[in-house]
């Protein structure tokens, strides 16, 4: 490779030999999201399969804001190797279950802050700040009045700080140098630019290298392929090459884990709109029609992972798709989210950011709507997302989403492996589930009185019932046709709700699989 040699070149090391420049007690961060999305999959083999062989590197800890792995054997799963980190702060952890594992048994000091949070802290340790104030994470587990953010015994360390300005509560959170990043592109230059533009998404790279040379750190970036010096569109140059130390070629990674290469993930063509499957008719298709009706036209939204993202389908199947703004955290706006773990991927996207663009957007002016799902919803109307007794899960963006939505609706099923049917346009349960609607939740995700102080609007919209946030907590306000409040919801649920004094039934053509009258969404028509 002589020939594409410049005065500025970069190494081309194999992922054994660059991830031999790590040393103990170094502080490694982690670019990219989820089931193979930027994730330098290389690196954290060969990371783990050196410390199995050497015991080396130890003592590290480790960052990263999203999930990474595909919740089997890729990403953290290969490097969840016990005696390797001192401390791990994870935006989301349920990508990698060893990963989780190894910190239910306080292997390590373990830590969850809102993934948006932590892109954030890597602006401030690029720009040398001491940290970063948010109204992020207030009166949830992330608040040190109540957590801090830790997640077991060993993690003693105050992440976090609550302060007051002019009367006003924020959390402070701390930056933290980073002095290794590891990073994956879909292409480099010999001199180390860094073009994403077959990727899914930008994410926060160039932010994140940024961060480790302000503390005089290394960067290690995978590529899918390296090019001559000079021939990369500066354009398509989202990691400037003075940035970058070493480069590794990975010839095998794709777009994700699940996918080498979709055009329509990254504006090279655009998928036809009969090609996306239709949402089948069942539970989650009747929860996301009755989320879908409280849109309204010209919001801009966003939508989460699983249930909720059923939410988009909806609005394709009636014809009001093209009257909304659907975005996900991790940058895009418009477009359909892909599902499963591609999560993190959009078809036909109209735009997309940085992370850490997206994420000023959520913090700032915020989403009108917001759909997301939960594990638990209490009396008082708290959500859990993110851990249920030792098994921890984490947040991703989810707590940057909803504390400046205008409107947030919980999606999920009532209950836990409850057995159902529809028939005849009615929702029939054949055996009943275990709460998801419980006295207390094990972990605040979604503070029910920051809600209120900031006069947001509520609902929780499961397959059988509607509740909304009312003054003392939660209010039944629909039931499913065919379900009894006696027989069929207060077995599948923790204590006696509030029910309003005008309830009512959940319409009759959310529960037939025939496209649903306009009149259902008459705000649009």
């Amino acid at each position: 490779m002589k020939n594409l040699n410049s005065g500025r070149s970069k190494p081309i090391e194999t992922a054994a030999e660059a991830v031999a420049r790590i040393p103990s007690d170094a502080s490694v961060a982690i670019g990219g999201s989820g089931a193979g999305h930027a994730i330098p999959d290389a690196l954290l083999r060969e990371l783990g399969t050196r410390h199995r062989a050497t015991g080396t590197p130890s003592g590290l800890t480790l960052l990263h804001p999203f999930g990474v792995g595909d919740q089997r054997s890729r990403g953290l799963q290969q490097a969840a190797c016990p005696g390797m980190y001192r401390r791990v702060i994870g935006g989301h952890w349920s990508m990698a279950p060893e990963m989780a594992k190894l910190a239910t048994e306080n292997r390590f000091a373990a830590y969850c802050l809102p993934a948006g949070v932590m892109v954030q802290l890597f602006r401030c340790a690029a720009a040398g700040s001491p940290g970063w104030y948010s109204h992020a994470g207030l009166d949830t587990f992330v608040d040190p009045r109540h957590e801090g953010g830790r997640l077991n015994s060993k993690a003693t360390d105050q992440l976090v700080e609550f302060v007051e300005i002019d009367g006003k509560p924020w959390l402070f959170y701390k930056a933290l140098p980073i002095n290794v990043a590891l990073l994956h592109a879909w292409e480099a230059d010999r001199d180390g630019n860094l073009s994403m533009s077959r990727e899914a998404g930008i994410w926060h790279n160039c932010t994140l290298a940024q961060a480790a040379k302000a503390s005089g750190g290394l960067v290690l970036a995978v590529a899918r392929t390296v090019v001559p010096s000079g021939s990369l569109d500066p354009r398509d140059v989202h990691v400037p090459g003075c940035f970058v130390d070493v480069l590794v070629v990975d010839e095998e990674q794709g777009q994700t884990y699940q996918t080498d290469y979709e055009p329509a993930f990254c504006g090279e063509s655009r998928m036809p709109e009969d090609q996306f499957p239709a949402l089948p008719f069942g539970p989650r298709k009747i929860i996301a029609r009755r989320a879908a009706m409280e849109l309204t036209p010209g919001a801009v939204i966003n939508v989460g992972f699983g249930i909720p993202d059923g939410v988009i389908a909806v609005a394709r199947e009636q014809g009001i798709a093209d009257r909304i703004t659907p975005t996900i955290e991790h940058g895009q706006f418009g477009g359909v989210p892909a599902g499963g773990l591609d999560f993190g991927a959009v078809y036909n996207p109209d735009a997309i950011l940085g992370t850490e663009h997206m994420f000023d957007f959520y913090h700032g002016r915020g989403v009108d709507q917001t759909f997301l799902g939960f594990l638990e919803i209490d009396r008082r109307g708290n959500v859990n997302v993110s851990k249920l007794t030792s098994r921890i899960i984490g947040v991703g963006g989810f707590i940057d989403i909803v504390q400046k939505a205008d409107k947030a609706v919980f999606c999920g099923t009532l209950s836990i492996r409850a057995e159902s049917r529809i028939a005849d346009g009615r929702l029939q349960f054949d055996s009943h589930g275990a709460p998801k609607i419980v006295e207390a939740v094990s972990h605040v995700t979604f503070s029910a009185d920051y809600a209120a102080r900031n006069r947001q609007e509520i609902l929780y919209v499961t397959e059988a019932a509607v509740f909304r946030l009312g003054a003392a907590g939660i209010v039944l306000e629909e039931v499913a046709p065919g379900i009894e409040i006696e027989r069929d919801l207060l077995p599948q649920i923790g204590f006696q709700p509030a029910v309003s004094p005008s309830i009512k039934q959940m319409p009759q053509s959310i529960f037939e699989p025939d496209l649903m009258p306009s009149a259902d969404f008459g705000a649009f028509h």
